[in-house]
């Protein structure tokens, strides 16, 4: 489950997101329904940006048409949920609205295309006299033209909770899933004033994923290790097939299969390792290192494969929703070099050594442990200006 940030109402409570996820097992024609939809969404967004394209070098102004102006003359989208089409311009009209706003960190929209951009719709939900237009039963899910699609439920929503939108997706494997979002109001919690001893540190590592300043370590699998050879068999099997094959087909079904196994055990253990530390401390301190740069650098690993940047922002909601802190420490801030203990700075401490002495106070550390608890005295000196 993930969450978006709360809003504050006017009495005093927020309005918080949450999405669940489940397993779609659709029957043929459902099957068929969404891969229709899935071509007219690709349809939709490539026909309006590229009116929007022409409109924009004839007039110098924006203007992105509505689906309605093109099912005269494309009458099969007509067949699908008008929902899912209105989304497509709600999205491309946000595209540009970032894209505005901010040209150097969102790029300007492009044309999707079959073999590279995921395969999904969103649906809004609509209240009626009769009821709304989409709802959850016992082992399904019931979304206009549709029908009940059969779903298996990880979790169910509470009563209360309000059911806005859904997303549903199909995997480079061949699922289907569908994340359904929910609203809901209640009571902020109280904000939880963190203390040394209620708060960690945590310094990204390469080895270990991440070390605390208690020395403690995550050492999670190396998911893509174990599996390395089987990928590379499939690897070397798929170079001498013939392209297009019904062999070389189902050996990419194994290659896809595989690399989606992996990735389901990567976020298993980021959503159990975070949800683990959001409940055992009032706070925590990281460094907002960027690791897209970092995966640029001399460095050994895949930084990205890691999951790190996912795993911070899993700890941010899941503190947030506790009244807790996620405290981010300038990336730059030198807490590798920094001694702990008497706070000399080093001129240079070499990645490769996983110790050095303090030639003032002559303090032997752990270079990441030492990171982290610069890390967690960092973030607490922020905290403490933050509120006073």
């Amino acid at each position: 489950m993930a969450g978006r940030k709360p809003k504050v109402q006017a009495d005093g409570t927020t309005v918080q997101y949450t999405t669940i996820k489940v397993r779609l097992y659709p029957t043929p024609e459902q099957e068929e329904l969404f891969e229709k939809t899935f071509g007219c969404c690709r349809y939709i967004w490539n026909q309006m940006l590229a009116d929007q394209q022409r409109f924009y070098l004839e007039t110098d102004a924006h203007f992105i048409p509505t689906p309605a102006k093109y099912k005269k003359e494309a009458p099969f989208l007509k067949e699908v949920d008008s929902q899912a089409l209105i989304q497509e311009h709600n999205k491309l009209s946000q595209a540009f609205r970032v894209f505005f706003k901010k040209p150097e960190s969102f790029g300007y929209p492009k044309f999707k295309r079959k073999k590279t951009d995921r395969d999904s719709f969103t649906a809004c939900n609509h209240e009626f006299t009769s009821g709304p237009t989409i709802y959850i039963t016992k082992d399904g899910i019931r979304m206009t033209k549709a029908g009940i699609v059969k779903a298996k439920f990880s979790r169910r929503p509470q009563a209360w909770w309000k059911l806005k939108r859904i997303t549903v997706d199909r995997t480079r494997t061949g699922k289907y899933f569908c994340s359904i979002l929910y609203e809901n109001q209640r009571k902020p919690p109280e904000p939880v004033t963190p203390t040394v001893e209620t708060t960690i540190g945590l310094k990204y590592s390469m080895s270990h994923f991440y070390v605390a300043d208690n020395g403690t370590m995550a050492d999670p699998p190396h998911w893509l290790k174990s599996p390395q050879e089987k990928l590379a068999n499939i690897q070397r099997r798929l170079s001498r097939m013939e392209p297009g094959s019904k062999n070389y087909q189902q050996m990419v079904q194994k290659y896809r299969l595989l690399h989606e196994h992996i990735a389901n055990q990567r976020r298993d253990f980021l959503h159990k390792e975070s949800s683990r530390i959001a409940n055992d401390w009032d706070a925590v301190c990281v460094r907002a290192d960027d690791l897209a740069e970092m995966a640029r650098g001399p460095v050994r690993g895949n930084v990205l494969e890691s999951g790190y940047g996912m795993f911070r922002e899993l700890l941010r909601y899941k503190l947030e929703r506790q009244g807790k802190q996620l405290i981010s420490v300038e990336r730059y801030t030198p807490t590798t070099r920094t001694c702990s203990a008497c706070g000399l700075l080093q001129d240079e401490v070499s990645h490769k050594e996983k110790t050095w002495v303090c030639p003032k106070c002559g303090t032997i550390h752990n270079r990441e442990v030492n990171a982290a608890k610069n890390i967690k005295a960092q973030g607490l000196v922020q905290y403490s200006k933050a509120i006073s």
